[in-house]
């Protein structure tokens, strides 16, 4: 069974020069799924332009007429946190019409808290984090969860629409208890390049989580892996991550293929 990249931002300018070679490595090194989370208005156009044969078809090289397998490419929908400053709303109405255009959309994502660097429109996340649930459940798709020091406030947000909504935690790092609260919720925890890192608290949560309730993630270009930590970040390197996690769980490398990739479909609900 194949891995799957279920969060990666490769249409940012960080791949303009060789995304055809990133795309190959990746397929080479056994990721034939990414999933691409949207970020602003500013990007929008970026994401769909990369998924522009078609969420899930095979592709061919970009710009280039031979044929050629390549990872299959899904599109996500929605607003960063980050992104939610004093025009949310608009950028709020761009996306709402993104996601009723007739592209079909995996999640609405990434959307969520972010309460590491400017809190100045917090009350305006939590909104906007509400608005986006909504869509989700209306649209019957899951949401992929941004929660920069703020698990604990997503978890109590989700807590209200419990039962309604699945999804994923994009790029966990809280505590046990916080893992086990998500897993209740019906939700998984996205693990990427942390997970190789020396002093990581994943290496000493993640064999008390156990695989069902996690799938893999780089958040390319960032978050890097060990070895090439410090790099640009990239789908291929999904496989490191993989390699990394059976080590900590003491778990075959195809157990650990097989179920995080039976999770990422169950979620994407892609079967």
């Amino acid at each position: 069974m194949s891995l799957i990249d279920t969060h990666t931002h490769i249409y940012l300018p960080d791949f303009d020069i060789d995304i055809d070679a990133v795309l190959e490595r990746a397929y080479r090194n056994g990721i034939e799924k990414i999933f691409l989370p949207a970020i602003d208005s500013e990007t929008h156009d970026r994401l769909l332009k990369l998924c522009h044969q078609g969420a899930g078809d095979s592709r061919t090289l970009l710009g280039k007429a031979e044929e050629k397998l390549l990872p299959a490419i899904y599109p996500m929908m929605g607003v960063h946190p980050c992104s939610i400053k004093e025009n949310y709303k608009e950028e709020l109405d761009i996306a709402w019409r993104y996601l009723n255009n007739g592209t079909k959309y995996y999640a609405v994502g990434e959307i969520g808290l972010d309460f590491h660097w400017d809190v100045s429109h917090k009350q305006q996340q939590f909104e906007a984090f509400d608005i986006q649930i909504e869509w989700a459940i209306e649209k019957g798709l899951p949401i992929v969860i941004h929660s920069r020091k703020s698990t604990y406030d997503c978890i109590e947000v989700l807590k209200k629409y419990k039962g309604r909504i699945n999804g994923i935690f994009h790029c966990f790092s809280g505590s046990v208890e916080e893992a086990r609260e998500i897993i209740k919720l019906g939700f998984y925890l996205g693990i990427g390049g942390v997970a190789t890192y020396k002093n990581s608290g994943l290496r000493e949560l993640l064999p008390q989580i156990g695989l069902s309730h996690i799938v893999f993630e780089t958040d390319a270009p960032y978050l890097t892996p060990v070895p090439h930590r410090g790099k640009r970040n990239e789908p291929a390197y999904i496989k490191l991550i993989c390699e990394e996690v059976a080590k900590i769980m003491a778990k075959s490398y195809s157990e650990v293929v097989e179920t995080t990739t039976r999770n990422a479909l169950n979620v994407f609900n892609i079967h």
